[in-house]
């Protein structure tokens, strides 16, 4: 077996946050703004999240949501109704407090202490509170029920460490809010957003999720359930890919969102909350990286097939592209995964070789590239993405098939790629959940400093609340350790809780997490 020589610096195994961030800059992704905790979207990674956009917002159209679009600023009074929601965002609000700037006599500007606002304006951090007030005038009867928005727009947290798409102060999502008659339907279009979350994960991403309910500590500030889609990164962390809440009458009680049942009575609607945000593409990242770069999966990928000619600024370059544009138009003319095939003839100057490496780095599922001796034998040479390498000799793995088999195939190679990527990650995350462990001795080696990548644990505990659980969340604080959630396919709980020593009700996953 020979040595490969990877297309990064820096190697997954050697430092993962360190590649991490090679790979954003390797894959031309995103980059620093040079406004505090805000990053430049660069196309290549906008592209990835408008796929996860149209798709998700197709999904959500199916449901009978409707978009709308709702203020980027809202008024701090709005905030203080509910005062366990105030509480859980106060700390990351950006509040504007002037409206006007005026020079300071020194070469710079100051606000204009004139034009103090009367009341300040939150930068949205989330719209539950002004999407409430919205909700307020639109229902007045049961017949108006359900009401079901959403909107896709920025958010602004103040977030103290950040790390691009992962955490960053500014942000994109879509919020789905919605309103409903009773417990039962609200909890049901909790339930129905979770499992679109999960569907589009594992679906469009490839990226394999456990689907279940937050621990009481994890809830979203004033909600009454908090349901979310967990992802198991390379390096054995969990990343919160996605949530969904059940806010009960809670949001309803303080933004007046009442409706006249069928009896004549006022009553309380029920309300929903859920998103996802730009975090997924930083898990796309972690899931399917590899040394070499991003992998993306085809359903996400804004360039699915790339084709590049091996130009040599010669006359005999324009039978080659002629001979490439055909091959583009033949593919682009197939359907796969359910959609047009996307495909890139790139014709930009330079060595094919150095083009090959790009978008290897950026994770196109499929690289041709095609010569004139290529031409010539009506064929094509092929790298999948997914597995370029060919670990005998530690050179790349083209195949050579003849133009019309690869055109022929095309379709299924996509969707066999897609399959293989997620399959890679469903193993590699079920082979890393530990189950077993009844002590918190050996909750502690599990997760000692000297192993690399623990994964997470699978415990059975009493589901504790108030000080009880406070003092369990203590515990594994001083682990590193947090509650992810409680899967709704796990098998039921018997024995004792790991943490209090009372009957165990359920079983919940405990990992480091992003």
């Amino acid at each position: 077996m020979s040595a490969i020589r990877h297309a990064l610096n820096t190697k997954r195994a050697d430092d993962f946050a360190a590649w991490y961030q090679e790979v954003i800059s390797a894959a031309d992704m995103a980059e620093e703004s040079g406004v505090r905790g805000c990053m430049v979207i660069k196309p290549w990674g906008y592209g990835i999240w408008e796929r996860i956009q149209r798709l998700m917002d197709d999904r959500i159209k199916a449901a009978g949501v409707q978009n709308c679009y709702f203020p980027i600023f809202i008024p701090l009074a709005n905030f203080t109704r509910e005062a366990e929601h105030v509480e859980g965002f106060a700390k990351e609000m950006a509040v504007v407090t002037h409206h006007r700037l005026i020079a300071d006599g020194k070469g710079g500007l100051i606000p204009d202490p004139a034009a103090k606002l009367e009341e300040p304006l939150v930068v949205r951090p989330t719209s539950e509170t002004i999407i409430g007030d919205a909700m307020a005038r639109w229902i007045q009867s049961w017949r108006d029920l359900p009401l079901l928005t959403n909107q896709w727009a920025n958010v602004v947290r103040w977030e103290m460490r950040t790390r691009m798409f992962l955490r960053t102060s500014e942000f994109l999502w879509q919020e789905g809010h919605t309103a409903h008659e009773g417990r039962d339907d609200a909890r049901a279009e909790t339930l129905r957003a979770l499992e679109m979350y999960r569907a589009c994960a594992e679906d469009d991403l490839a990226m394999p999720v456990i689907a279940g309910e937050k621990p009481e500590n994890e809830r979203f500030p004033g909600a009454v359930e908090t349901w979310s889609i967990e992802a198991m990164m390379q390096d054995g962390k969990a990343l919160q890919a996605g949530t969904s809440h059940y806010l009960g009458t809670n949001f309803a009680h303080a933004a007046g969102i009442k409706y006249q049942d069928r009896e004549g009575t006022e009553t309380l609607c029920h309300t929903t909350s859920w998103g996802v945000s730009t975090r997924l593409v930083g898990g796309i990242i972690m899931t399917h990286g590899d040394d070499d770069g991003l992998r993306v999966p085809p359903k996400i990928a804004p360039h699915q097939i790339v084709i590049l000619p091996m130009l040599r600024d010669k006359p005999e370059d324009e039978p080659l592209l002629t001979y490439c544009e055909e091959v583009r138009a033949a593919l682009a003319a197939l359907s796969a995964l359910g959609e047009p095939v996307r495909v890139l003839l790139d014709k930009r100057p330079g060595k094919a070789a150095a083009k090959r490496w790009d978008w290897v780095r950026k994770g196109a599922p499929v690289i041709i590239e095609v010569g004139s001796r290529d031409m010539e034998g009506g064929k094509l040479a092929v790298l999948r993405r997914d597995a370029i390498w060919n670990l005998e000799t530690g050179k790349s793995a083209f195949t050579y098939p003849q133009r019309e088999d690869f055109v022929a195939g095309a379709a299924d190679l996509l969707a066999e790629i897609q399959q293989a990527l997620y399959t890679e990650a469903a193993e590699r995350r079920d082979a890393n959940i530990t189950r077993g462990v009844t002590t918190m001795d050996e909750v502690a080696a599990h997760f000692a400093d000297d192993v690399k990548y623990p994964g997470w644990l699978e415990v059975k505990w009493a589901k504790p609340t108030g000080a009880v659980l406070d003092k369990v969340v203590e515990q594994l604080k001083a682990l590193k350790l947090t509650l992810r959630n409680v899967s709704r396919d796990a098998e039921a709980a018997d024995g004792t809780c790991i943490f209090t020593g009372e009957p165990a009700v359920e079983r919940v996953l405990v990992a480091r997490a992003y």
